[in-house]
């Protein structure tokens, strides 16, 4: 089971999330809420403390590993998001598979597989750089420090907004399961799956790093040049349809 950690970016800081974020996550989620008709979201404190409680106990499980989102220009807490799927592959071959069971001593495990998801952001966080970062610390993390083999996220079909964000990733569709699950909305939903392979990881980098460095730039460079190098990785930098942003992903 992995050890919580927290990630340090420039815009944002991912802390292990913890019951003293009940009361900043509530705030953050009471913003306006159009936003989160796919995403489960708390809506005030007790409903926070119970959201926190929840995945404090997948993570004592080893089911997963939530971080609060932290904006570091003003130390607020902006939203949320983990790791979960955990999946190990070492050790000796077990059949039928058990998913999530580490071989060994369980508090020294590292997952072979894993997927980021149940992310959400405040409005004012939302278009800011943020998810891209965030995106870009989890990912280092998994691949450079995990040795993880294989990156997993998805989203509601209907989702546009995030399938766009995490196909500028740099993420590789896997299609759509058709009448998945049930949706936040109470609508059987059809869902997209992305992965990212270990061998993958360097150009996926070089994508976000590209989109960060050229957001952060204090003049803003020519696109057409990263355009170019995006789309030799297979991601091309296009304008966000949500926001007009035509170097970041939305939230």
């Amino acid at each position: 089971m992995p050890v919580p950690v927290t990630l340090y970016g420039r815009t944002v800081r991912l802390e292990p999330l913890a019951e003293h974020h009940a009361a900043a996550l509530a705030v953050a989620g009471s913003e306006d809420r159009t936003t989160y008709a796919f995403t489960p979201v708390p809506h005030g404190l007790e409903a926070a403390r119970e959201y926190i409680a929840r995945a404090l106990a997948d993570r004592a499980a080893g089911r997963s590993m939530p971080f609060a989102t932290v904006s570091t220009a003003d130390n607020r807490v902006v939203g949320s998001t983990r790791f979960l799927e955990l999946d190990y592959w070492q050790g000796p071959l077990v059949w039928p598979p058990s998913p999530g069971v580490p071989h060994g001593d369980p508090l020294e495990a590292v997952p072979d597989a894993a997927e980021i998801g149940n992310t959400w952001l405040s409005p004012r966080a939302q278009g800011t750089g943020i998810n891209t970062e965030a995106k870009l610390l989890m990912l280092r993390h998994a691949f450079e420090v995990w040795r993880v083999q294989r990156i997993s996220l998805r989203a509601d079909a209907r989702n546009t907004r995030s399938r766009v964000a995490i196909e500028r990733l740099g993420a590789t569709s896997e299609g759509v399961r058709r009448a998945h699950s049930r949706g936040l909305d109470g609508v059987v939903r059809s869902t997209a799956f992305y992965s990212i392979l270990d061998e993958e990881w360097p150009a996926v980098r070089d994508i976000i790093e590209l989109r960060i460095a050229a957001a952060t730039s204090p003049s803003a460079p020519d696109p057409a040049p990263l355009n170019q190098e995006c789309l030799r990785h297979g991601s091309p930098l296009v304008a966000d349809p949500m926001t007009g942003d035509s170097l970041m992903p939305a939230a």
